[in-house]
């Protein structure tokens, strides 16, 4: 027994070279479970992801029930009927300017004086020979009522026989002098009135006066400056100011000779200013210029405003809506709108899907009248919105949107 023992003890050794075989099945399984796993996990996160809808969009807008009789459209410029570059007459030294820019003046108001002392001096001196020339014809008077009466008292003198006929003839001879006298001192007279007068008007002219009630739009000179009738001089003025009559104010805008046929004289129209965006004024074509511009083949059109506003300013440029009907106030107020095609019923109310950051919120809205194509909308929304058109049945608010482009 004890001398097999060895042999036997060696058959019971464990044979381990059937060990990294398993080894490597079970690796091999744990690597496809986790590999299964991060699959399912995969597919599990992408089935939990919000779905993006495409959608495509219209702004909303703001729009004004008058466009609808909109006829045609034209660009200009807002002038001044009435309005005059103010100089002056005389030449001289500008010594006051009594105005500035935006001042308002009236008809007549002095806006600015010349140095005028040597012709001030110079009707002075006209004025003093007019004082000198009514002297002399009231002595020439006096001397005519002495003659008359010497001569008529040597008439009585003659008829009682006191004195002789020549004496009647001298005094005869003396008042017709006396007569001339004052024919003469009326004629003097009347030419110091009149060189005076001329002095005058040389003082006026050094007097620089409002033609007519309006407002200074510019000075083209300053104190110390020459100014001259027309600015021949060399670092000489002419306009000391320039200025316009704000009640004439009217729009001039370039109408094609192909659209003069939609166009007609007393035509209402709706003005707008790109200074004034939020607010449109009425007008009306007041007259067409007869002669077609050869260069750009328009018509010079002159609409005036019916009301002008304060705000309004000469070279505002503006947009002119030529339309077929007068149009009241309240077709001039503002509405936000949008296409018909962005409503979309929820729970029994008419939203608009506005899109923001990628989603859509539900907004209720109020449809209203039709403007053209739109449709005027009340509710929290406004201009510059994008809506989404022709909403899906399955879009709701907080769903993600891609906008599709054209």
């Amino acid at each position: 027994m004890t001398q097999n023992a060895p042999a036997d003890l060696s058959k019971l050794r464990i044979d381990r070279s059937l060990a990294p075989v398993v080894r490597r099945r079970r690796k091999k399984w744990i690597w496809l479970g986790i590999l299964a796993a991060i699959v399912l996990s995969g597919g599990a996160w992408f089935a939990l992801q919000p779905r993006v809808t495409t959608v495509q969009t219209t702004p909303v807008v703001t729009a004004y029930p008058s466009q609808q009789f909109v006829v045609l459209n034209s660009t200009g410029y807002v002038v001044a009927q009435r309005k005059a570059a103010i100089s002056s007459k005389a030449t001289g030294r500008l010594e006051w300017l009594g105005v500035a820019e935006g001042s308002r003046v009236k008809a007549g108001d002095l806006i600015a004086r010349l140095d005028n002392r040597d012709v001030a001096a110079q009707s002075q001196s006209a004025l003093a020979n007019v004082r000198a020339a009514q002297a002399a014809l009231e002595q020439a008077w006096a001397e005519e009522r002495d003659a008359q009466a010497q001569h008529k008292r040597n008439v009585d003198l003659v008829a009682k026989g006191f004195v002789s006929q020549s004496a009647t003839d001298t005094s005869k001879a003396r008042a017709d002098r006396a007569i001339a006298g004052v024919a003469n001192a009326r004629a003097a007279l009347g030419a110091a009135q009149a060189n005076a007068r001329n002095a005058g008007v040389a003082v006026d002219y050094t007097m620089i006066r409002a033609p007519f009630d309006g407002v200074i739009l510019s000075k083209s000179a300053n104190v110390g400056d020459m100014v001259t009738p027309f600015s021949s001089a060399t670092d000489s003025k002419g306009a000391v100011v320039t200025m316009a009559d704000m009640s004439t104010l009217e729009v001039e805008a370039d109408v094609s000779e192909s659209s003069l046929a939609k166009i007609k004289v007393d035509m209402p129209a709706e003005i707008t200013l790109d200074a004034l965006p939020n607010d449109r004024f009425r007008g009306r074509i007041s007259r067409m210029v007869p002669t077609v511009d050869r260069a750009k083949a328009t018509v010079m059109t002159k609409v005036k405003f019916d009301t002008i506003d304060p705000r309004v300013l000469p070279e505002m440029s503006a947009k002119v809506s030529f339309l077929s009907q007068d149009v009241t106030p309240e077709q001039q107020k503002a509405f936000v709108a949008v296409s018909p095609d962005a409503f979309a019923q929820r729970d029994g109310r008419t939203v608009v899907f506005v899109v923001k950051d990628s989603k859509v919120t539900a907004v209720p809205v109020t449809p209203g009248a039709k403007i053209g194509e739109l449709t005027a909308v009340t509710g929290d929304i406004k201009s510059g919105d994008k809506a989404v058109l022709r909403p899906d049945d399955k879009l709701v608010g907080g769903s993600l949107v891609k906008v599709a482009t054209k």
